[in-house]
């Protein structure tokens, strides 16, 4: 079986259980180990995956990472593990110290659904802040597939990998910033394109003018860049119909972008609502992530559908009359959203002749006789 293959078949596992984990130790058994036991490391042989590495800082004895990844008796990459509903954010400064401490080149910080490699580009011996890949397992990309099989065991090659890390690492932070500037353009961002263009003075009135005209001219250039590789591609002409359809179906994504993002600015951080277009519709995510939908519109054909999701993921249709018609269910959508902020975990329920019992802990099964006088009764 190939390497994607196998990393799709465990993506499927971790989506069906990790609600179900709870702590950060369950996360670690359930979740982490399984995927370095799938990049062919022996995750029970302590001289090649040791858990609970000794990482001395100065005169603070006792420091310990969760794993090390060891060539030798040199750890070469170390992890920190955090629970798996734990955001990884304020997590990478233990990580930073360390590193400091040991000769590995690489660090990996997880909650067993995002990995972001660190390694010391910046400065030698620091862990840089930035990480040089971060991979999300749930929205995995091909190119993110490639780089993770350069971990695998039988490839990984020190020198090698960190010739491409400097690459992946601004070549992600520039992507990002792009991207953040063609949804949301800063008074900054503004400002560089009225330098040229503009002569008189560029204060907060005249950038709020040319605002709206600057983000019209990144679409129509997308446009026009959008129809360059369709005549590349295809190695035809594109007629002037087909670019008009083009034309009007990114500004249409561009509206709904905007309608959907206006809805929900009071609710959650708006620069996690992405579009993903399909043959048929156009899904509105939250954090790029396809399993956290939260609606889809379909402008096609006879019949304008708002399509959204009920508490079982089941299409719930709408019909609309166009794009302006998504503020008239800003109650439903932002419903959607707030499942996602705050998903309900459900309870393992443990039924005997006694009755019927909430469990402590998923899968937890316990053995006794008689009524569970420990447990609450349902």
């Amino acid at each position: 079986m190939e390497f994607k293959d196998e990393l799709r078949k465990y993506t499927e596992r971790l989506e069906n259980i990790k609600d179900t984990l709870q702590t950060e130790e369950a996360t670690k058994m359930s979740l982490i180990v399984p995927f370095f036991q799938l990049l062919g490391y022996d995750v029970f042989n302590p001289l090649e995956f040791c858990p609970e590495y000794t990482a001395d800082i100065g005169i603070k004895k006792g420091e310990k990472v969760d794993y090390a990844i060891l060539m030798g008796k040199d750890p070469v990459i170390l992890i920190e593990a955090k629970s798996v509903n734990k955001k990884l954010d304020r997590h990478s400064s233990q990580l930073f110290r360390y590193f400091v401490s040991t000769p590995a080149k690489f660090a990996i910080l997880t909650n067993g659904i995002e990995y972001k490699f660190y390694t010391d580009l910046d400065d030698t011996n620091k862990m840089d802040k930035e990480p040089f890949l971060d991979i999300n397992l749930l929205n995995i990309k091909d190119a993110e597939i490639s780089q993770l099989n350069k971990f695998k065991k039988q490839n990984l090659n020190i020198s090698e990998i960190m010739d491409s890390a400097s690459l992946l690492k601004y070549n992600s932070l520039f992507k990002n910033f792009i991207e953040n500037q063609f949804k949301n353009p800063t008074d900054d961002f503004i400002k560089l394109f009225l330098q040229p263009v503009y002569k008189g003075a560029k204060t907060q009135s005249v950038i709020e003018k040319f605002r709206p005209i600057v983000e019209k001219a990144l679409t129509d250039y997308i446009n026009e860049l959008l129809t360059d590789k369709i005549q590349a591609a295809l190695n035809t002409t594109v007629t002037s119909s087909n670019v008009s359809a083009l034309n009007i179906q990114t500004n249409e994504h561009w509206d709904i972008l905007s309608e959907i993002k206006d809805v929900l600015k009071n609710t959650v951080d708006v620069n996690k609502i992405s579009l993903k277009h399909t043959g048929s519709y156009t899904a509105v995510l939250y954090e790029k992530n396809v399993r956290k939908w939260i609606c889809r519109i379909s402008l096609s054909g006879t019949q304008k559908l708002l399509i959204l999701p009920d508490i079982n993921k089941n299409e719930i249709r709408m019909p609309i009359s166009d794009i302006s018609d998504l503020k008239n269910f800003s109650e439903q959508i932002i419903e959607v959203v707030q499942r996602y902020l705050h998903p309900v975990l459900l309870k393992e329920v443990l039924y005997t002749r006694w009755g019927n019992y909430e469990m402590p802990e998923p899968y937890k099964i316990l053995l006794e006789k008689g009524p569970r006088k420990n447990l609450k009764k349902l």
